[in-house]
């Protein structure tokens, strides 16, 4: 069947404009010389500096900051410490035992076994002390330490896990005695500039307010 004159007539002009539209398209993106905007990039958001205080695998909150302080009036610099809640030994996440606070606390998630990285083969509360540790505790108490699991109180007093105690580092010829007997807790000095000193059996520690 052939096309009617007047149909024919209507596809040509149909066809006209529609090359006429894509040449038009064709010549303005050649004149401009520039592909095709996109929408520009975001600018990244300003870093803040990370101001948290992790302990044991948990960011503490404000409100338990703040009773922290009223404990040790000092500047807690951020970042993530181990705590054990047993013998209130503490230190920077991936490193020894820092220092002995207060025990008992409730400070974040539970201790982990690699908190401090160790690999003495020798944990204390579930923690794997470092070999530095266990060369202290030797000379502490000039004895050698058999590698095992321990636990040990605030106090000193301490036993392989699950068994009743048989040692006391408070009376390791080389724990320092105070008034004719042992030290037998942590305790914190400060001074009015707000540099305090936590003592204890496990280990001595001087903070300085920033």
């Amino acid at each position: 069947m052939g096309i009617s004159p007047l149909v024919r007539s209507t596809l040509i002009a149909i066809a006209g404009v529609l090359i006429g539209c894509a040449k038009s398209r064709t010549d303005q993106t050649e004149t401009s010389g520039d592909p095709p905007s996109r929408p520009a990039p975001s600018a990244p958001e300003a870093t803040r500096p990370d101001t948290s205080i992790i302990v044991n695998g948990v960011e503490l909150s404000e409100e338990l900051l703040g009773q922290l302080r009223q404990l040790y009036p000092v500047t807690i610099p951020p970042g993530r410490y181990w705590y054990d809640a047993v013998s209130g030994g503490y230190g920077r996440e991936g490193e020894p035992i820092a220092g002995q606070m207060m025990a008992g606390l409730t400070l974040g998630g539970p201790l982990a076994a690699n908190a401090s990285r160790g690999t003495s083969g020798v944990f204390i509360n579930g923690r794997q002390i470092t070999d530095g540790e266990k060369a202290y505790i030797e000379r502490l108490c000039q004895t050698p330490v058999a590698t095992g699991r321990y636990w040990v109180m605030a106090t000193g007093v301490g036993g392989y896990e699950g068994q009743p105690p048989f040692f006391n580092l408070a009376q390791c010829p080389g724990v320092p005695q105070q008034g004719g007997g042992a030290r037998s807790m942590s305790r914190t000095y400060c001074d009015p500039s707000g540099a305090c000193t936590t003592s204890g059996i496990l280990g001595t520690i001087t903070t300085a307010p920033q």
